[in-house]
């Protein structure tokens, strides 16, 4: 995609890709999509004419070897002259060589007014908590999962009965909004134009 001297963004993605598709929507420049298993965002990534590279996990056992695999990853995103990273889905929590090669430059989106209800299912924390307001952070990724210091947040409300799915749709909703529009910030205060060229 064209540019304008800004910062080279890569997004990781692991699932169908939406929340890639709510950043470009936004006209966020994107030079690199990376994916850890086949899926559909790699599609999104190819259909808008981005490169897409899958490195790929083909462990998913507990001997996992989480150091190798991330410090593969990061020399991908080496070569590639990546400046910052947006995680998009990205379902392989990575080891300390990421946030060592990408200090405070690695985005990320979690479903929960954080640091309320960290980790994985977020979503039904809360509802198994009773809470009346949830909603989504971003925030900077750092080696504790979901710890790193916050962008932005943007609340919202349980509804009376709401289920798992029908609250993290609404979640997403949210998030697909807030997400891009943190992005383009972030990107701006280090002096990159997020935005594609017109053409």
């Amino acid at each position: 995609m064209p540019r304008n001297g800004s910062m080279r963004l890569a997004v990781l993605v692991s699932g169908s890709g939406t929340i890639l598709e709510a950043i470009l929507k936004h006209g966020i420049s994107v030079d690199l999509v990376l994916s850890d298993r086949p899926c559909r965002a790699l599609s999104v990534a190819r259909d808008a004419g981005i490169v897409d590279l899958l490195v790929e996990r083909n462990d998913w056992t507990s001997t996992f070897d989480r150091e190798f695999y991330t410090a593969t990853l990061t020399k991908v995103l080496k070569q590639e002259e990546i400046d910052v990273i947006a995680m998009a889905g990205f379902g392989t929590v990575l080891a300390s060589d990421i946030h060592e090669g990408f200090p405070l430059r690695i985005l990320n989106t979690h479903p929960s007014l954080l640091p309320a209800f960290p980790g994985w299912h977020a979503v039904s924390k809360a509802l198994s908590y009773g809470v009346k307001l949830t909603g989504c952070t971003v925030h900077l990724a750092t080696l504790e999962v979901d710890a790193g210091p916050i962008l932005a947040q943007e609340a919202v409300p349980v509804m009376p009965g709401d289920t798992e799915d029908t609250l993290h749709e609404r979640i997403k909703e949210t998030e697909r909004i807030l997400y891009p529009k943190t992005i383009k910030e972030f990107l701006d205060s280090l002096g990159g134009s997020a935005q594609t060229e017109p053409s």
